[in-house]
């Protein structure tokens, strides 16, 4: 199935995916832009890949409806949704060379040998890949694989590339580095992108747009701008953000019956405010970082500026928030208060 320029938007209505009584995605509904970036994150076990792969026509919904384009794709083979799928196992054949690992898709859908071969070169020079054309899997390094992989899906030209936690399997450096290289290759490939990733840097760094997820629903989505200054749960809150957000107890900070959450950065130690015990001091290099216990359920940290003289461990403090960067939350369901 090929798609004309500008349709390559993908739309999920009521998607669920149900493993006997497990809900793994439950009445999804999520409108992805042509050419978009969307990230799907959240936790192990919330869903998001397997949303992916319902997507991909990995597996086949429970119920509800998957577009691409103008064409409802239930029913539709994987093979012919014109999407490409990058895994995190890299999934190369171990006795093929580079070259003939990205040849592969075209391969079996009958190209010419000149033809797919000449593709795979180009593809090869996009990722930095020709000097290994002739090896094989075992003889590159974990991030040369994983750009094989990513040639292998873009040597087809889809309308959609999914991405399922590519980059986990690299070390601190690489992860930085192909990230670079995903945006760049987003921006020159002129695709619509879904990746998924428990990552919240990744997300905040890489997608146009991510869509948090949890328990198999969706709890936000929204520009990283959107879900990091606007949380719409105390679980997004949290989950966005490193250090997360301090959430403190009802009545604490301001009067109401409500959370008050406020980031590390607009937190601060004061001569009054919520009491406080400290339990841990970070000395990261640029930021001294404050851990403190208000009470069993609730701990807040204080970002500091490197050189700050600061408290010792187990030293009673106060802590306040800032009045114009403070976040409100519904103590039953933990939604964004307006």
């Amino acid at each position: 199935m090929q798609y004309d320029d500008d349709v390559a938007s993908i739309r999920l209505v009521g998607v669920s995916k149900h493993f006997g009584d497990v809900k793994a995605v439950h009445n999804v509904s999520l409108d992805i832009a042509d050419r978009d970036f969307m990230i799907l994150l959240g936790p192990s076990g919330c869903g998001k890949s397997t949303l992916l792969r319902t997507i991909a026509g990995l597996e086949d919904p429970t119920a509800g409806e998957v577009w691409i384009g103008d064409n409802m794709v239930n029913d539709v083979e994987p093979k012919d949704r014109d999407v490409s799928m990058v895994f995190q196992s890299y999934a190369l054949y171990p006795h093929k060379s580079v070259q003939a690992n990205i040849e592969f898709p075209l391969k079996v859908r009958g190209v010419g040998k000149a033809e797919r071969a000449e593709s795979a070169k180009q593809a090869a020079e996009v990722l930095g890949l020709t000097p290994y054309l002739e090896r094989r899997p075992g003889a590159l390094s974990g991030g040369q694989r994983q750009r094989v992989a990513l040639a292998r899906a873009i040597v087809r030209q889809p309308a959609v590339f999914c991405m399922d936690e590519p980059l986990s399997n690299l070390d601190a450096k690489l992860r930085a580095e192909t990230r670079a290289e995903l945006v760049a290759l987003h921006h020159r490939l002129d695709a619509t992108f879904v990746y998924v990733t428990h990552d919240q840097v990744e997300a905040m760094t890489m997608g146009n747009r991510i869509a948090v997820m949890r328990d198999g629903i969706i709890e936000q989505v929204g520009t990283p701008k959107d879900v990091y200054d606007k949380p719409a749960s105390v679980f997004v809150a949290q989950f966005i953000g490193t250090p997360p957000m301090n959430i403190f107890p009802a009545g604490s900070v301001e009067t109401g019956s409500h959370l008050v959450g406020a980031r590390p950065e607009h937190t601060h130690l004061a001569s009054s405010g919520v009491a406080a015990t400290v339990a841990l001091v970070e000395h990261l290099g640029h930021e001294i970082q404050v851990v403190c216990t208000v009470d069993a359920e609730h701990r807040a940290i204080v970002r500091l500026p490197a050189g700050t003289e600061v408290p010792s461990n187990g030293a009673s403090v106060f802590v306040t928030a800032d009045e114009n960067h403070r976040h409100r939350f519904n103590v039953e369901t933990g939604l964004r208060i307006s």
